[in-house]
């Protein structure tokens, strides 16, 4: 077999086990689409937005979804559908970010805490308990008031929600793992602590992060729109599908439905995209849902 033919035949693997885990799993494969389709909409929202998001037009005010304009305007004259693409860029940066500083500092938080056990693990994990005490979603408002209004501080704010639930599953993996016979040869030839959790452990642990972290997007664009929605997010006029909700809930619902609905809608579809696809590499990655 010539060159050419093993290096394609290579390149054909990653995609046939794609359309193996599609056919495995349809709901995870549309969750995936889904997911794909809204990153899509935000990075392409300078070329696909019909018209400036923040631009107003007071003689086109509380038009319905039409020709003109697809899902409406609001009560300014705004295009909903121009609003609601570039607030995906919110939503999903705010989302990741907040997602992957959550994550990592939970991860290095439980690894430790399950490797090296005594006082430090006893510390850490009363601490977790007094954060994990307080519901998600009231433990970022208070994040929030404490720090301001700010994309940023509503990325800190969901980070600092995610961190303890993080820490507990990875805790839990790292003490499992770290009485495993490889772990323990490691350990007798010579191997730092630093090098059995990072080649080691870090590694073996990854599928329970994977399968936490895409649930926790999910999780994340709710917090982010909840946080809008009570004016702690992004400030005005910034694009937020949570922001949108904020008017059309309380003065428009009944004149302009369509100002509620369609921002809704855009909230709810990467939501369900993750959890989709969240479930999807639970059932794949799980090795006790494999066997059975």
């Amino acid at each position: 077999m010539s060159m050419a033919a093993v290096a394609s035949s290579r390149q054909a693997r990653p995609l046939a086990r794609l359309g193996v885990l599609a056919r495995r799993k349809p709901l995870g494969a549309l969750g995936a689409l889904v997911v794909l389709f809204v990153v899509a909409v935000a990075l392409l929202a300078p070329a696909i937005s019909p018209y400036d998001p923040l631009k107003l037009d007071m003689a086109a005010v509380f038009l319905p979804p039409g020709q003109v304009h697809p899902l409406g305007t609001d009560d300014l004259g705004r295009d909903i559908l121009s609003r609601i693409i570039w607030g995906a860029r919110i939503s999903l940066s705010v989302s990741l970010l907040s997602v992957a500083l959550g994550d990592s500092v939970g991860t290095v938080l439980g690894l430790t805490s399950g490797y090296f056990g005594g006082k430090y693990d006893l510390f850490l994990q009363r601490a977790l308990d007094a954060l994990m005490a307080f519901p998600s979603l009231v433990l970022a408002l208070t994040v929030v008031a404490v720090l301001g209004a700010s994309v940023n501080n509503v990325i800190l704010a969901i980070a600092v929600t995610r961190a303890p639930f993080v820490a507990r599953i990875m805790r839990s993996s790292a003490l499992q793992l770290k009485e495993v016979q490889f772990i323990e040869a490691a350990r007798a030839i010579g191997g730092s602590d630093a090098r059995i959790l990072l080649r080691h452990i870090l590694p073996n642990a990854f599928a329970p992060l994977i399968i936490v972290s895409s649930a926790g997007l999910a999780t994340s664009i709710l917090i982010e729109a909840a946080l809008s929605f009570l004016g702690l997010g992004a400030p005005p006029p910034t694009p937020s599908w949570g922001a949108m909700l904020t008017g059309a809930a309380q003065n428009y619902v009944t004149k302009a439905p369509w100002m509620a609905i369609f921002p809704g809608l855009a909230i709810t579809l990467p939501v369900f995209g993750f959890n989709l696809l969240g479930d999807a590499l639970r059932d794949v990655l799980d090795p006790r849902l494999r066997r059975g």
